[in-house]
């Protein structure tokens, strides 16, 4: 490990979850050998920060939260943090991305005085895969409990975390579990029926607002109405008692849709004939173009003849899209040499470069082993969790064994304990609760942590992700990768923003010289001549 330079200013932070899972070294142990290994090494200690009782998976711990926030203030009183091993600083991989990420542009970084810092630029690679591909992954990770839902919405059980204005979540009987229901709630359910009325009687959006302030009427977070509140609710199906999951659902599947379900506010009739108002109502729709750039390489292509920027633009009436340099659009089709480039075959060009010179063989194996590493981190933490719910569980038993005992061998009758015995009870409940969950969350880990092949094959398919995915992710994972792109007549060369592997086609290298065969290379006539 690289010594520092002399008498910098570092910060020690120690953390342990509790007496029980931190076995291995206790607060005390680790500030002494933390003071110790500064003091060898040529540092000052600037701060000391010590949690004690929680958990690295949760980034709200009170002296880590304060420890950031002075990280981020202008004066920084350190410049280095340093710690026993890097869990203590977190156990969550995406939340170590993002805070050492932090921590670098502020010029601090994160030391553990027992491990080696991957600062390679292979570690850097990975950190960048695990937080371009974590949604992506955990969309799988989530797929059993998402067929559990989809299963007791389709029974007509209202899943969703959001209820409705005007309605509320009761809980009914489903054989041992208990699952919930909407039903109406006085007296909101009035109110969000005039709403719908006020919109048959042809008021605005902003009149019904105006009309439910003036009368003094609370929205549902408790404050006045806005227009937004209000065309959310009229454009909300669920107001003819028709239960509908799955909408946003991106695997595919078709939304669950139950009719009647619960009670319903309007008709379908009023519901549909509200919605014509609202469309008839509605301005002319903005492109898209004019809210954010559709291009997956707007920002990071040059020309190199004239050191201006290429930008997406269309031509024959959208029919064709390409990126041009800006002296084209400017000044005329001779302003420049280099050619107009067809958007889509471009940018399949440049995903194909970085699916061969960053998803590697050996890179999407390490991908594996590290979420294989932080999925059994999980699964040790819920086995942890559920021992000690067993234990509570086991010591509410023996309580309430007593109160029955006092009552057999005494003069106290049944009621005397009633009440002791519920709040008991209650806490039973509530631990069988909690048992189940980590159960299950046990088991969709496991099952996760047996199928390495699966995470693999998501890997290899990132691609395809980048062809398919929402446009803003696929240009984050592309800018987390390529700093720039520089073009000239024939050719493209990928500036990328740390070296490549090993075993990829450029050998450690950071930039790559790509042929523009004709088909990428536009024909399509544009700019003054």
């Amino acid at each position: 490990m690289n010594e520092p330079s002399v008498q910098t200013a570092a910060a020690l932070y120690a953390r342990v979850s509790s007496d029980r899972q931190d076995v291995d070294l206790s607060v005390a142990a680790q500030l002494r050998a933390l003071r110790d290994y500064a003091e060898r090494n040529g540092y000052v200690v600037a701060r000391e920060y010590v949690d004690e009782a929680e958990s690295g998976r949760v980034a709200d711990r009170p002296q880590f939260r304060k420890m950031l926030d002075e990280a981020a203030q202008n004066d920084a009183p350190f410049q280095e943090i340093l710690v026993w091993k890097f869990s203590r600083f977190t156990r969550k991989r995406e939340h170590a991305v993002a805070f050492k990420s932090m921590l670098r542009r502020r010029g601090i970084r994160v030391t553990s005085i027992t491990e080696h810092a991957d600062d390679s630029p292979t570690g850097k690679l990975m950190e960048a895969i695990i937080e371009s591909v974590d949604e992506f992954y955990s969309e799988n990770l989530a797929q059993e409990v998402k067929r559990g839902m989809r299963e007791a919405a389709s029974r007509g059980f209202w899943v969703s975390p959001y209820v409705p204005y005007g309605y509320r979540r009761v809980h009914v009987q489903d054989g041992a579990k208990k699952r919930p229901r909407l039903e109406l709630d006085p007296p909101k359910d009035a109110v969000a029926r005039r709403i719908f009325d006020m919109a048959l009687a042809g008021e605005s959006v902003l009149e019904i607002a105006k009309g439910l302030n003036a009368d003094g009427i609370p929205s549902p977070r408790g404050k006045k109405w806005l227009k937004t509140t209000i065309h959310k609710m009229l454009i909300n199906e669920s107001y003819t008692g028709t239960l509908v999951w799955g909408l946003t659902d991106k695997s595919g599947a078709p939304p669950v849709r139950v009719e009647q379900a619960f009670p319903a506010i309007v008709s379908r009739e009023e519901f549909e004939r509200v919605g014509q108002s609202l469309q008839s109502r509605a301005p002319a729709r903005v492109n898209p173009r004019q809210v954010a750039s559709r291009y997956l390489l707007s920002g990071l292509v040059r020309c190199e003849l004239c050191r201006k920027a290429l930008t997406a633009a269309e031509a024959k009436g959208g029919k064709y899209s390409y990126y041009v340099c800006q002296s084209i659009l400017s000044g005329g089709s001779k302003s420049c040499e280099t050619p107009r480039l067809n958007a889509s075959r471009f940018e399949r060009l440049i995903i194909e470069q970085i699916r061969v010179h960053i998803l590697t063989e050996s890179n999407i194996r390490e991908l594996v082993r590290l979420v294989d590493e932080e999925m059994d981190g999980v699964a040790r933490e819920e086995r942890e969790r559920l021992e000690t719910i067993e234990a509570e569980k086991e010591e509410v038993r023996r309580k309430m064994d007593r109160l029955w005992y006092i009552v057999e061998s005494s003069d106290m009758e049944v009621n005397d304990i009633l009440p002791r015995l519920r709040v008991h009870q209650e806490r039973q409940a509530q631990l069988d609760q909690a048992a189940d969950q980590a159960r299950l969350a046990l088991t969709e880990r496991r099952e996760l942590l047996d199928s390495a092949n699966m995470v693999a094959k998501f890997a290899e398919e990132m691609g395809e992700f980048l062809q398919t995915s929402e446009v803003t992710e696929a240009k984050s994972f592309i800018h987390s990768f390529v700093k720039r792109i520089v073009v000239r007549p024939g050719r493209a060369v990928i500036h990328y923003t740390i070296p490549t592997p090993q075993d990829s086609p450029l050998r450690g290298g950071d930039v790559a010289d790509v042929e523009l065969g004709e088909g990428v290379r536009s024909t399509v006539p544009f700019g003054r001549a």
